[in-house]
C-alpha cells in the first residue's frame, strides 16, 4: 500500500466523501492508521471554532489518529463554489507548497494519507492551475469515484484518460450508487470493469443521507463493501 492516495470524482457530487469515509473506516478494521486531508473545500459554515466544512468534518472524524481541523483541511471557503472562484471572493491564493506542507506532516502521523480531491478531476485553482497540477506534482497514485448515473460512462472514461495522460496512475476505482434505482446498472458496472484501468475496489450501494447525525455510523457500516487489499495487488 502507497502511503498516500488522492481521491478523484468523476464530477461533483458523486459520493467522493461517502468513499473516502468507507475506506478510512474500512482502514481501522485492518490496523492500517490512515488520514484524511481535504486541501480545499468549499461551501462551509461559520462557527465558533470558525469556518467549519461538513466534507472536512467527516474525513477528520473517520480518521485513525486525532488531527486538528487545519491539519485536515488548510483552505476552507464559504460558498459552495469552484476554488478559483471562491478563492478569488476570499482574496486568497491557494498555493501548491502550502498543500505539500500539510500532506508531508500528515504522513509524519499515519501509515496513509487519504486525499479527497474536490469537484472533478480538472477543477480550477486560479486562471492558469488545477488541483490536478498539484496531484501531479505529488506523483499522487488515483482512486476514482464512479457516480453511476446517465452518461457515467462517458464521465469515468474521460476521467481516466485525463489522469493517465498526466501521467499518473489510477489504482483503484468506487462504484457509487447515487440513485435509489438506476437502470441498466448491472451492465454499466460490467462495461466499467472492461473500460477503466485500476481496479474495482468497491460497490458502494445507495444510502439516503438525509439525518446528518447518522451520517457517521453509515460510513462505518460501508467500510464491509470496501476492499484494500486490492490496491496493494499492482
Amino acid at each position: 500500500m502507497n502511503n498516500a492516495y488522492f481521491v478523484a470524482g468523476t464530477d461533483t457530487d458523486v459520493g467522493k466523501t461517502v468513499c473516502s469515509c468507507a475506506i478510512l473506516y474500512a482502514a481501522q478494521q485492518t490496523n492500517i492508521t490512515m488520514v484524511g486531508y481535504k486541501p480545499i473545500a468549499s461551501g462551509s459554515e461559520n462557527t465558533p471554532q470558525g469556518l467549519r466544512n461538513s466534507d472536512a468534518l467527516l474525513l477528520q472524524q473517520a480518521s485513525s489518529v486525532s488531527v486538528t481541523y487545519d491539519d485536515v483541511n488548510p483552505y476552507t471557503f464559504y460558498r459552495p463554489v469552484s476554488p478559483h472562484i471562491a478563492a478569488k471572493e476570499e482574496h486568497k491564493t491557494i498555493e501548491f507548497d502550502l498543500l505539500s506542507q500539510g500532506l508531508t506532516k500528515l504522513k509524519t502521523q499515519a501509515d496513509c494519507v487519504l486525499i479527497e480531491g474536490a469537484g472533478g478531476w480538472r477543477v480550477p485553482i486560479n486562471n492558469t492551475e488545477y488541483l490536478s497540477s498539484w496531484v501531479k506534482q505529488e506523483q499522487l497514485a488515483v482512486i476514482l469515484v464512479v457516480g453511476i448515473k446517465l452518461g457515467c460512462l462517458n464521465h469515468a472514461l474521460l476521467t481516466a484518460e485525463a489522469i493517465l495522460a498526466d501521467g499518473l496512475t489510477v489504482v483503484g476505482w468506487i462504484a457509487n450508487q447515487i440513485h435509489p434505482v438506476t437502470d441498466n446498472y448491472t451492465a454499466m458496472i460490467t462495461w466499467l470493469e472492461q473500460h477503466l484501468p485500476g481496479k474495482k475496489i468497491a460497490e458502494i450501494p445507495y444510502i439516503p443521507m438525509n439525518k446528518p447525525d447518522k451520517e457517521i455510523t453509515t460510513h462505518q457500516q460501508l467500510a464491509q463493501y470496501i476492499d484494500l487489499s486490492l490496491l496493494s495487488e499492482r
